[in-house]
């Protein structure tokens, strides 16, 4: 019996690229043998027409399901509706705007049979902006501190995934959700292969400075109490080193009681200390907000329109 490959692709301002993505897709899974394919195309609040080709799609092939966001939830809230309406054995993300090649899709496949429980595309030379390659490269250092990712492990927003890691990543029901939290919460089961990385031939980046720092702050604070320990070791590094400023001061003025006390350090010490109280009560606030929302039921997302949906 074939297995069904279930692709989930968020869309934003995609209209003139994701046809070609999902007549990629499809010719790349007609090609494997012993596999069959749906696809859902998740409209995250796209301005531009985006829905009407998705429409267009699910109408000339009922594989095609469609979903339209009311607005724009991210893409990490755009896959986890798309993970709530998947059938398929396998699970496989990848971009709208082609730059993840779909008809590399039997490479993250392959890693799958042979006993991976989730597979990353890696890119030898990605083809991002030095903007987008400076996030990705924090976004890296962040989920390897604070979320205990492998250091060898690469991450991309190209995957591949057996259907419990999904059914436990979509179990997650709060505001703020940040799939590679929970896939590594899901399993360590997780390797790479390598696959190309295209330009962008249309369109730029979705990402912006404003949602990349985020993403960033999402990960951290939804996942672990890392910041909150650091921020308590912080505290201790200062108390200590005002206590010995303190001492050494006192000595100083006993050793030569001339010397005046320095206005000018006290001052500095004073804005560094009220500076690091500042940020570590902003981080507090940070994760207080966020159990508001939570207690709130704040959703992740809300679906406004379906189509080819069982």
């Amino acid at each position: 019996m074939a297995q069904l490959i279930s692709f989930v692709i968020p869309c934003y301002r995609s209209e003139k690229t994701i046809r070609a993505v999902v007549d990629e897709a499809a010719a790349a899974v007609d090609a494997l043998s012993d596999y069959e394919y749906e696809i859902v195309l998740v409209n995250d609040g796209s301005p531009d027409d985006t829905f009407s080709v998705i429409r267009s799609l699910c109408e000339a092939d009922t594989r095609i399901k469609g979903i339209n966001l009311s607005k724009n939830f991210g893409q990490h809230a755009a896959l986890m509706a798309g993970f709530r309406h998947v059938k398929g054995d396998i699970v496989v993300c990848l971009d709208d705007d082609g730059q993840t090649p779909a008809n590399e899709v039997g490479k993250l496949i392959a890693g799958i049979q042979e006993g991976a429980d989730v597979v990353y595309a890696r890119y030898e030379h990605k083809q991002h902006s030095w903007f987008r390659n400076f996030g990705s490269k924090l976004n890296e250092l962040m989920t390897r501190v604070m979320l205990g990712k492998p250091k060898e492990l690469y991450i991309s927003s190209y995957f591949a995934a057996r259907r419990f890691v999904i059914d436990e990543v979509a179990r997650y029901e709060n505001a703020y959700p940040y799939v590679i939290g929970l896939v590594l919460r899901a399993t360590k089961n997780i390797i790479n292969v390598n696959v190309t990385h295209r330009e962008r031939e249309v369109g730029t980046s979705g990402y912006t400075l404003g949602k990349l720092i985020n993403l960033w702050v999402n990960g951290f604070t939804s996942f672990s109490v890392k910041p909150l320990r650091i921020a308590t070791m912080i505290g201790a590094f200062c108390a200590i080193m005002g206590f010995c400023y303190g001492i050494y001061t006192i000595i100083k003025k006993f050793i030569n009681p001339s010397v005046p006390m320095g206005f000018s350090s006290l001052m500095s010490a004073v804005v560094f200390i009220g500076g690091m109280q500042m940020l570590i009560l902003g981080l507090i606030g940070e994760y207080i907000g966020r159990i508001y929302v939570c207690m709130n039921n704040s959703p992740q997302y809300v679906i406004k329109e379906t189509i080819n949906e069982a």
